[in-house]
């Protein structure tokens, strides 16, 4: 990025404060530039879109994996494990690869035309747009039936919707919308800023490798225990960051009630299996002050009352908010990255 820093702060090449500007000022517009084309136009067509793509391949690579696996649970099964944490580092070396050589070309542009084409580059690896207006089709759908609410959520979650109610429907919403506007929003944005476009590819494609392997056992009708373990840690270790920041960021968008909440964060974050994925699902709760829960599973802020269905829409405005709060601080922490790592992965 070295290349762009005197054509947008005006000042001379190695200006260290003019750099560092730089950084901050590209970053800040790349960032917009993406965030515009995902409320404008949304997802490129699936035959264009990156994250289609990295499924594609790991799902021919789980097969291949699992080819060999052992069936049986509870069994011990190293080759599996190594075999797909080989896939896994193939896979995300041409992911990084390909963004690196992306990347390096559109910097070779004039600054206002690399500025462009490095937003519609990002844009694909993140998605706002289309986690909101999701959400809100669960929300209108249960509005016209039981049924038709759990035809909708089908598309947003993998657990049986079946035996849902109303209210545990709505719940399942809330908690994907939270849940989701880490993976898909702010931990990108965040890999973004330290490493440029490669930072973020790697972290859908790991994101993306955990929802296809990281199961802990039996996933249509195959075992994961082992062949999946490596993409589940792997996403647990890139997440963990973003996902502390996404929960702050919904208890600041909350106001006062959030910050009077914060203290309540830790330990109703825990309550969730995963690491990472409790921390804006409890944030979220308690911004609302509504229960999220999955049955037999974990209850947060169990004290918290039913979510109804405005509390769907100020979950979407809260998400919304916070979102804004942090396309405004990711240029900062791109500032972090250049101090500490001399750029990150920056050109």
């Amino acid at each position: 990025m070295s290349t762009l820093l005197p054509q947008l702060v005006g000042g001379a090449q190695g200006d260290a404060w003019g750099d560092l500007l730089g950084v901050v000022l590209c970053c800040a517009l790349v960032v917009w530039v993406a965030l515009v084309v995902d409320r404008c136009w949304g997802e490129p067509r699936a035959r264009l879109h990156p994250v289609v793509w990295m499924g594609r391949y790991l799902g021919w690579a789980g097969a291949l994996v699992q080819r060999h696996a052992v069936q049986q649970p509870g069994q011990v099964d190293w080759p599996a494990f190594w075999r797909a944490a080989g896939a896994w580092c193939l896979g995300a070396a041409w992911v990084c690869a390909a963004a690196w050589g992306l990347q390096s070309a559109v910097f070779l542009l004039p600054w206002w035309g690399a500025v462009v084409w490095l937003g519609v580059l990002l844009k694909p690896l993140l998605a706002w747009a289309l986690l909101r207006s999701e959400v809100e089709a669960v929300e209108a759908a249960l509005g016209q039936s039981l049924d038709a609410g759990r035809e909708r959520l089908r598309w947003l979650v993998s657990r049986d919707v079946a035996p849902l109610g109303d209210t545990q429907v709505r719940e399942s919403a809330i908690e994907t919308l939270a849940e989701n506007l880490n993976d898909s929003v702010v931990a990108p944005l965040f890999w973004f800023a330290l490493f440029g476009l490669p930072g973020a590819a790697l972290y859908r494609f790991a994101n993306t490798a955990d929802a296809m392997w990281g199961y802990p056992g039996l996933y249509q009708g195959r075992n994961w225990a082992w062949a999946g373990k490596w993409a589940a840690r792997a996403d647990d270790v890139l997440s963990w960051v973003p996902a502390r920041i996404t929960a702050v960021l919904l208890l600041l968008a909350a106001g006062v009630r959030g910050l009077a909440q914060a203290g309540r964060l830790p330990v109703q974050a825990r309550q969730t299996p995963s690491p990472n994925s409790g921390w804006p699902m409890a944030a979220m709760a308690l911004a609302l002050d509504v229960r999220l829960s999955k049955p037999g599973v974990y209850a947060l802020h169990p004290q918290g009352r039913a979510p109804q269905s405005e509390d769907t829409a100020r979950a979407v405005r809260l998400a919304g908010s916070a979102l804004l709060a942090w396309a405004l601080l990711v240029p900062l922490l791109s500032a972090f990255g250049a101090l500490s790592m001399g750029g990150g992965l920056w050109p």
